[in-house]
């Protein structure tokens, strides 16, 4: 089941009202209706169309919330997430500290502030002069603290600065 799916089960306030009584401990008919004071013809509709779609089932002890759909759903939907790096190593750090395209917060460890400002560099072409102001718009993209960000890159001999001109140096 998707999450379209689930949420299309559970988009009618009827049968919303029944899952949740089934989730709570409810396994008859008569309790749903009695706990959510619902009409019982709509209850029984309600639990015709949650069966069928599978988030609940009925067996001889009365029904049972599948509580694990939820997170079913959300795992199929989920988009597969791709590498940042070919190295598995490096790709967990940059996993930690990146997020959408942004630095979620800076490493405090050397190593990873490293794997990381290697990362953000290749935004930059090798070879081609920067002007300040450009290298600040690139890196706000990367997080607000441009400055840390092109201090860190020129400490790391990652870009080369010279008269406000940066350029990268591999």
């Amino acid at each position: 089941m998707n999450t379209d799916q689930l949420c299309g089960l559970l988009a009618e306030p009827s049968r919303l009202r029944t899952y949740s009584a089934i989730v709570l401990g409810a396994s008859t008919p008569g309790q749903v209706a009695g706990s959510t004071g619902l009409p019982e013809p709509v209850v029984v509709k309600a639990l015709q169309r949650l069966t069928k779609g599978g988030l609940i089932t009925a067996d001889r002890d009365g029904f049972t919330a599948d509580e694990g759909a939820f997170k079913d759903a959300v795992r199929e939907s989920r988009p597969e997430r791709v590498p940042l790096d070919a190295d598995p190593a490096r790709d967990n750090v940059l996993k930690s500290f990146v997020r959408d395209g942004r630095l979620t917060h800076f490493p405090t460890f050397p190593d990873k502030y490293q794997i990381v400002l290697e990362y953000i560099v290749q935004s930059f072409e090798v070879g081609r002069p920067y002007p300040e102001a450009e290298v600040n718009e690139l890196l706000n993209r990367w997080h607000p603290d441009h400055a840390a960000l092109r201090r860190g890159l020129v400490d790391a001999k990652l870009l080369n600065r010279e008269n406000s001109i940066y350029t990268r140096t591999r």
